[in-house]
C-alpha cells in the first residue's frame, strides 16, 4: 500500500475509534483525524514488526483495518490519559 492508501486507512480507522470511544477529545476533529492516521501508520508498523505480516498490498485485508483501528484506540486513549484535562 501506498503512503496515500494509509493516510485513507487512518483517517477512516481514526472515525471509527471515535465511534468506538465516544467524548470528548483535546483535540476535536482535527486531532482525531491526526491521531487515526498515526495509529494507522503506529499499528501497522507494529504489526509488521512483531508478527511478520506485511500490508503492503492488500487495502481491504481484515488484519489491516484491525491494527488500523487497535492503533488509533491506543493512540486515543493514550492522548485522553495524558491531556483530556485541558479542555475542561
Amino acid at each position: 500500500m501506498g503512503i496515500i492508501s494509509w493516510i485513507i486507512l487512518g483517517l477512516l480507522a481514526g472515525a471509527i475509534a471515535k465511534i468506538l470511544l465516544p467524548g470528548r477529545d483535546p483535540g476535536g476533529l482535527i486531532g482525531t483525524t491526526l491521531i487515526g492516521i498515526a495509529g494507522a501508520f503506529v499499528g501497522g508498523w507494529l504489526s509488521a514488526h512483531f508478527f511478520h505480516r506485511s500490508f503492503e498490498k492488500n487495502f481491504f485485508d481484515l488484519y489491516t483495518w484491525g491494527a488500523a483501528i487497535g492503533g488509533s484506540l491506543v493512540l486515543l486513549i493514550l492522548y485522553r490519559v495524558l491531556f483530556g484535562n485541558s479542555r475542561d
